[in-house]
């Protein structure tokens, strides 16, 4: 979701706020007690992706509020570690960062609520990105409590507790408290007795701190779309492309640029996807894409191609059935003045199903396993697509899912539909030819 679409800061009035606490993913600094088990990289890359996970799970929230008149809710990353330079270029630009203060953590807590009540909310919420359970439906709640209530926990299976909610600040709640001990929620539910405050508890979900733990990350992990966009100036379709995935459950973005001279990096940072530069090369692009995904689950997606609105369970189901090894979907084109378009539709349907050779348009999608063990894509400069689902139909069927994308038409327009179809066959055929394929790539995009 685009930053002036986001209540991710307090300049103007909210009704409630939710403050997530984090830390930088340095190496050696970030998840400590996970380095025996990953080592020092891996341990700060779960830091990277718990974090990433629950700003997902945020951004959820704070779309249903944009379309909602009945509340709305601001964000503040409280950060520890690092700087908000590194933040904003990590995270991107659509959130508020805030250094954490010293002190124990209950300082720290007492530090971000009184920031929040100075600015006059009625309802304030804590967590950390330790608890990949959290979710749109959990933060729901919480603030839904906290209208009848004084206090709103969320027990953690270890002990402890992974969200706080309040409607006013009561700094008593977090003096004495044994932090980082099994005692933490008992000794805060003690507290609160004592000071006669009406207490809620959501559902106990489990904290990820611990080797053991890692279950719990890992099953969220298997369910996980990474959708991974290779870009090189395009400004004028990042945006859309964006938003219309922006709502969907447990699905990252990442944005490849291979150098754009416009304005298609700003544009996707200021939507708070992760983005990464490299060298130019669109095989070479999704690659470094792949290698930087956090999911089981990779969606290759063109910058001008929008997804249907239910693409994530798509994905999961097509990839479910027995003897698939990718996916794709049937393909539109987003002109209704040139009937002649229909029938290149028509020819896209009937080659990916008959022949099992949906294109790059398509949004290819497959397991990272696989994709791993197919090598990737290949290293060529053209028809990098057709080659990768020409390795895959070895390995099992490529399914075409029951819905379609929506393509651009500009290089139909640009050139005309006869021109276009007899260019991409010709190609097909230099490649099959074994031309070289510097010299087809360069007469493709010349011509």
């Amino acid at each position: 979701m685009a930053v002036n679409q986001r209540s991710t800061t307090m300049s103007h009035y909210h009704s409630e706020h939710l403050v997530i606490f984090t830390r930088y993913p340095q190496s050696g600094k970030a998840k400590t007690r996970m380095i025996p088990a990953l080592g020092s990289e891996g341990a700060a890359q779960l830091q990277r992706q718990m974090t990433e996970h629950t700003l997902r799970q945020i951004g959820a929230l704070v779309e249903g509020d944009r379309v909602s008149a009945d509340h709305a809710t601001s964000v503040g990353i409280w950060f520890s570690g690092g700087t908000s330079d590194l933040m904003r270029e990590w995270l991107g630009l659509g959130w508020h960062y805030q250094p954490q203060p010293d002190g124990d953590l209950g300082m720290r807590m007492v530090a971000a609520l009184q920031a929040a009540f100075d600015q006059g909310v009625e309802r304030a919420v804590v967590i950390g990105t330790d608890c990949p359970g959290v979710d749109k439906r959990c933060l729901t709640e919480a603030f839904a409590t906290l209208q009848q209530h004084d206090l709103v926990l969320g027990p953690a299976t270890d002990g402890g507790y992974y969200l706080i909610g309040l409607r006013r600040l009561i700094p008593e709640l977090f003096v004495g408290v044994p932090w980082s001990t099994a005692d933490v929620l008992q000794t805060t539910l003690a507290i609160a007795h004592t000071l006669s405050l009406s207490t809620a508890q959501l559902e106990p979900l489990a904290d990820v701190d611990y080797p053991a733990d890692l279950p719990v990350w890992e099953a969220i992990q298997q369910q996980l779309i990474s959708v991974i966009i290779p870009v090189l100036n395009e400004a004028a379709s990042i945006e859309a492309c964006l938003q219309q995935i922006d709502a969907a459950d447990n699905v990252e973005v990442i944005v490849v640029d291979g150098g754009s001279q416009d304005d298609t990096v700003r544009r996707s940072q200021a939507w708070g996807v992760r983005v990464l530069t490299t060298d130019p090369g669109r095989a070479h692009q999704m690659n470094v894409g792949a290698q930087a995904a956090a999911g089981n689950l990779l969606l290759f997606l063109h910058a001008d191609t929008r997804l249907p609105p239910n693409f994530a369970a798509l994905v999961r189901q097509t990839l479910a059935q027995p003897n698939v090894s990718a996916g794709a979907f049937d393909l539109k084109i987003d002109d209704d003045t040139m009937p002649g378009l229909r029938w290149v539709e028509w020819g896209v349907k009937w080659r990916s199903r008959l022949l099992q050779l949906p294109y790059g348009d398509q949004a290819i999608f497959l397991t990272a396993a696989t994709f791993r063990a197919v090598g990737g894509f290949p290293a060529i400069p053209i028809m990098e697509d057709f080659e990768l689902v020409r390795r895959l139909r070895s390995r099992g069927r490529v399914a075409i899912a029951p819905a379609t994308v929506l393509t651009s038409s500009r290089r139909w327009k640009k050139l005309g539909i006869w021109r276009t179809t007899v260019i991409n066959q010709l190609t097909i055929a230099a490649y099959l030819l074994k031309l070289p394929l510097t010299r087809l790539a360069h007469w493709y995009r010349k011509s």
